[in-house]
């Protein structure tokens, strides 16, 4: 038998979180409470969750920064509970590398869905990455993106070294579209459609903000973009060659 998902509940309610966590512990998980960002950093310390749920409305530290800061740390998914007032924050949630969000109060068996739903994509991918790891001779699945290479297969971004670099699922789309599409223009309406955005309009004016994260991790300057190219009036290009520019 599968060791049980370790899932850490982050929220400021003690209530709250005590009744997601029992409900998780009646069907299966192991589970560990905390009360807000100081104690989850002293949990991932110790030990790398599979999952976290994060309430992003505590009064210390607001749940985006949480992210922010969990994201350049671990690749561990990420499950927002959001006030449902606030799509805006589930959007830039999303944008920072979450990986699904339910809004507050949630009803417990959605929650649990999304959790065996987000797992099943992570175990999947921690799959495809250890399948490709011994087949590094065949390299058709590796595109140059600068100074890094993706991977298409582990859906992962690495450095010369072989060192993995942290990528949301929304970087991978969109750095899959370009690896598919080199030295054409693409709007952003067609980058959102070929990247089958989950939700096109929200998404919309975040294409600019997640083609100047992918640059800070890609361009060799990325004050001067010569990988991924901004045309004026037309979207962006991906240059191949750029690195050499």
């Amino acid at each position: 038998m599968s060791q049980s998902p370790h899932i850490v509940i982050v929220d400021d309610e003690a209530p709250a979180r005590e009744m997601v966590g029992d409900y998780l512990k009646m069907h299966g998980f192991a589970v560990t409470l905390c009360d807000g960002g100081k104690s989850l950093r002293n949990e991932i310390e110790t030990k790398v969750p599979d999952l976290v749920v994060l309430d992003l409305n505590m009064p210390e530290e607001d749940g985006l920064s949480i992210i922010r800061d969990l994201k350049s740390r671990i690749n561990v998914p990420v499950i927002m509970l959001t006030a449902t007032a606030s799509p805006i924050d589930r959007v830039v949630g999303l944008e920072l590398g979450a990986d699904d969000y339910v809004a507050k109060p949630c009803e417990l068996r959605e929650l649990m869905a999304r959790i065996r739903s987000v797992l099943r994509r992570s175990t999947l991918a921690k799959s495809a990455a250890a399948e490709v790891a011994p087949a590094k001779e065949n390299k058709d699945h590796l595109v140059r993106f600068g100074t890094k290479w993706l991977d298409l297969e582990a859906q992962a971004l690495r450095d010369d070294e072989g060192n993995e670099h942290p990528l949301t699922a929304s970087e991978f789309g969109l750095l899959k579209v370009f690896a598919a599409n080199p030295k054409r223009v693409l709007s952003r309406e067609r980058l959102l459609e070929l990247a089958n955005a989950r939700d096109a309009e929200a998404f919309d004016r975040a294409v600019d903000l997640r083609i100047m994260r992918i640059r800070r991790k890609i361009e060799p300057d990325p004050t001067k973009p010569a990988v991924i190219r901004t045309i004026r009036g037309g979207g962006y290009l991906f240059s191949p060659a750029g690195e050499k520019a």
